[in-house]
């Protein structure tokens, strides 16, 4: 079988659910017809790291875009999206075409076109209860920081390569 020289990028967790924020689970199965079209479409996967779980571990908190976007999340997101640009540039170097990343809608890292918004700050224990601090919580139509940024520098590098939220596929 000859090489289709077609590459699709996806967030981490669409392969790994293990490193999802616990509770946040969902079953691999969801996302297996998405998988397997690219299989059956000899579309090869690069698979994003999980920037929440390699800078936050995996006892970590669910968090909201605001939580993100400050200036050492920002500096780690740049080195690791600088890195995988490196890899973009050689694929397409050699004539490969990147058919698109992938990312979760809602995720405060990897939402493309919905991400979570909270206006959350301070002492957790001054909130009246679990609603009062749920109740905040927004989904709001733009992306999640990893996602923002990596658009940021995909253009400064002058590469387009689509963007999709995978709820689009499934």
């Amino acid at each position: 079988m000859n090489r289709s020289k077609k590459i699709a990028i996806i967030s981490h967790c669409i392969i790994n659910q293990n490193s999802v924020v616990k509770g946040e689970y969902n079953d691999i199965n969801i996302f297996f017809p998405f998988i397997k079209k690219l299989f059956e479409e000899n579309i090869g996967i690069l698979q994003l790291p999980c920037p929440e779980t390699e800078y936050y571990g995996l006892r970590r908190w669910g968090h909201v875009k605001e939580q993100f976007d400050n200036c050492g999340y920002r500096k780690y997101l740049e080195k690791i999206v600088n890195s995988f640009v490196d890899i973009i540039k050689e694929y397409i170097n050699n004539g490969y075409e990147i058919v698109g990343i992938y990312g979760i809608a809602g995720s405060p890292s990897c939402g493309v076109n919905l991400t979570c918004s909270a206006n959350w700050e301070g002492e957790i224990s001054l909130y009246k209860d679990k609603e009062d601090i749920v109740s905040r919580v927004k989904m709001i139509n733009e992306s999640g920081i990893f996602m923002e940024i990596f658009k940021s520098i995909l253009d400064k590098n002058k590469i387009n390569i689509p963007f999709y939220d995978i709820d689009d596929f499934i």
